[in-house]
């Protein structure tokens, strides 16, 4: 089983490195020295990873083949692809490849039925399941812990506990007309207290003329 478990950025400096978006729990394995991946688009490797290095936070590689920052940039974008065994597990119980969390079912921490999985969104801050509802819309869910409280592979089903409003938009503008109607009672509130003080200091004027 094939996983994309990075995204080559922008060349940096002019041997040959590249920067990397690390798209997997588990770097050390999957993007070391020697290993050799496959890409999408399939013509810009394999590719062999010749070195690498972490540089202000970022994984810096280089590879095989590739000596200066033309052929850096020429790579840019382009998607590494790891072969995987579909049996083989990460170490972290509490981690998981994409290939385990597609199609779980989702619902909320009372049995409501939210949807399934049809895709990971793997974005720099966090990963997003995007859920298919039964209407045919979809949901976007951020893989957090305080969201998503339980992954259960035996029973195919992922546990969610959602602040109020990200599934349920009816929630959503519901909460976003009380926010509107309190902020709303708060501006004439202010405005009241300010008149109020306008008068009070044109008084204070005439009794001091």
């Amino acid at each position: 089983m094939q996983l994309v478990v990075g995204r080559i950025g922008r060349a940096h400096g002019i041997k040959g490195e590249v920067t990397v978006e690390v798209r997997t729990d588990e770097p050390e394995l999957r993007l070391g020295p020697g290993a050799v991946l496959a890409t999408e688009p399939a013509s810009a490797g394999p590719l062999t990873i010749e070195s690498g290095r972490v540089h202000s936070g970022r994984l810096l590689l280089r590879f095989a083949g590739v000596g200066d920052r033309t052929a850096a940039e020429a790579l840019r974008n382009t998607l590494l692809v790891a072969e995987v065994d579909p049996e083989e597990t990460p170490e972290d119980p509490d981690e998981f490849y994409d290939h385990q969390l597609m199609d779980l079912e989702v619902v909320m921490v009372d049995g409501t039925v939210v949807g399934r999985i049809t895709e990971i969104s793997h974005l720099p801050s966090q990963d997003l399941f995007i859920v298919e509802r039964s209407d045919g819309t979809e949901v976007m869910i951020p893989f957090v812990s305080e969201i998503v409280t339980e992954i259960d592979l035996e029973e195919q089903r992922a546990v969610v506990d959602p602040p109020r409003g990200l599934i349920d938009t009816d929630d959503a503008e519901i909460a976003s007309a009380r926010e509107a109607e309190q902020e709303a009672g708060e501006g004439l509130l202010e405005a009241h207290e300010a008149g109020s003080a306008e008068a009070h200091e044109a008084g204070s004027e005439r009794g001091d003329a």
